[in-house]
């Protein structure tokens, strides 16, 4: 008989050494970088797969909740609740927030955590190891599962395993205790731990019971449990969504599962496992899983190459051509292009840091800009004047607003607008145009049942996004 599991998926990570795919305000998780679904798409699936798994807990940031609930909905999943962060405060803080969520209903409930950006290739030996990992949570562990290192690598950390647990209700994989953790050691000593044979690497994927967690947080971290239990206990919902208080959250300590709990409880078990593991943490690995020609490269998109081996080259809007490099990769998308030799693959975050030293937009968002109804993105953009495109879904609308800098002309592209100007309503189809007054309220909506699509012309003189006055939406955004 399988135990019920309560899959927590942690879907708050920003992926900057994914850049320029993965931004801030459209993190990797929420892209298609492994097949047709996103990362976090293909997790949900996985949790879902497991025997008697229940509906997940996500916890994600503030911004991206629009793109999460979408992204469920497009697969048919309706999870149990969606806990928003307003600000990030690493893996234990989050986790405990689904802990609180189900230690109300059963204090023994057992929660699988995953994060969001993780690829999975093996679901039954998945599948398996999970078994192993319920039989030590039930027995009060906090359980992980190691990887069996394949090479030396130093963007992982390291687990040293220790004396083996008899867990009478594991199949046949076995549990062992925690002897040691090593936070991302460098070559020489991963090349010694991958000798030693000893050591597995940390996959970040865990499972325990609600009040195993909120147990040994409370004992090794009680400021962290006692902000968080705060924040849950004055939780208020908004549009579906589950928000802890900001004003409590904002002061916790940002601190990692392995750091806050793992690496100083004497609860710790690890269960290794090989179920096809990557946590696609840069373009270097992501390139190690992909599918590769004869020459080890890589290529999507319009890309044409050239005398050029074991490379990454990805084109998302046009031709990219790469002649005579090897060991490279290669992102080009709308704004903004990396060249870089995977040896490198680390000093990118770095490289991020100095987009927003210089006060840079690249690492935020992409010119295509999504919002809950729908998206807009720039095409042009000149003095005292700029182009944009939107699509507004179909029933959905933009906030009642004003602009005290900007007027605005649109022209329907396709589908029908639904046009209000003051107290004046309009409809537009296909080739119709309007106008809109500098500082009038004004508001557009689909009422259709096909997208909406339009070109937007402003004029006037400033042109920023923070010139709107909000007087109603319908996504309970800041007026």
């Amino acid at each position: 008989m399988h135990s019920t599991i309560h899959p927590i998926i942690l879907s708050g990570g920003s992926g900057t050494r994914l850049w320029p795919l993965s931004r801030a305000n459209y993190p990797k998780q929420l892209l298609p970088l492994v097949g047709k679904k996103t990362m976090l798409q293909t997790t949900i699936d996985r949790a879902a797969a497991l025997p008697n798994a229940q509906a997940p807990i996500l916890v994600c940031n503030s911004e991206h909740r629009f793109l999460t609930q979408e992204q469920c909905e497009t697969i048919h999943i309706k999870p149990e609740a969606i806990y928003l962060e307003s600000i990030g405060r690493n893996t234990a803080p989050a986790i405990a927030l689904a802990a609180f969520h189900l230690f109300q209903k059963d204090e023994n409930a057992i929660m699988l955590v995953l994060p969001a950006d993780h690829i999975i290739d093996d679901q039954a030996a998945f599948t398996q190891a999970v078994e192993t990992a319920v039989a030590g949570a039930q027995e009060e562990y906090l359980v992980t599962f190691g990887i069996r290192p394949s090479a030396p690598e130093t963007g992982y950390g390291y687990i040293q395993i220790g004396d083996a647990l008899d867990l009478a209700a594991a199949p046949s994989l076995s549990a062992f205790h925690v002897r040691s953790f090593t936070e991302k050691p460098d070559r020489e000593t991963a090349a010694a731990y991958l000798e030693n044979g000893g050591y597995v690497w940390n996959s970040g994927i865990f499972v325990f019971t609600a009040s195993s967690y909120l147990h040994e947080l409370q004992r090794h971290r009680p400021d962290i449990f006692s902000i968080v239990q705060d924040a849950w206990r004055k939780r208020v919902t908004d549009l579906g969504f589950i928000r802890p208080d900001n004003d409590v959250f904002v002061a916790c300590p940002s601190d990692s599962i392995d750091y806050a709990i793992m690496q100083v409880t004497d609860r710790a078990l690890v269960v290794p496992a090989q179920f096809g593991w990557s946590d696609v943490g840069s373009w270097d690995s992501l390139w190690q899983i992909a599918p590769k020609d004869d020459n080890g490269n890589f290529t999507s998109g319009d890309a044409h190459i050239m005398d050029t081996q074991r490379s990454y080259i990805r084109a998302e809007n046009r031709l990219v051509s790469v002649i005579g490099l090897d060991d490279v990769i290669v992102i080009e998308t709308a704004d903004a292009v990396l060249v870089m030799h995977k040896s490198k693959t680390q000093q990118l975050k770095t490289a991020i840091q100095q987009l927003e030293a210089n006060q840079r937009k690249e690492h935020l968002e992409h010119l295509r800009i999504h919002r809950p109804w729908g998206w807009y993105e720039g095409i042009d953009r000149g003095e005292r004047f700029q182009v944009k495109r939107i699509m507004v879904k179909p029933g959905e609308k933009l906030s009642l607003q004003m602009h005290h800098h900007r007027a605005e002309h649109w022209v329907v592209v396709s589908g029908t607008a639904k046009v209000t100007v003051e107290d004046k309503e309009m409809l537009f189809a296909e080739n119709q145009s309007t106008y809109i007054p500098l500082g009038k309220p004004h508001r557009l909506e689909n009422p259709g049942k096909i997208p909406l699509h339009l070109i937007e012309v402003q004029s006037g003189a400033y042109l920023g996004e923070d010139d709107i006055v909000r007087f109603e939406d319908s996504y309970g955004r800041m007026m």
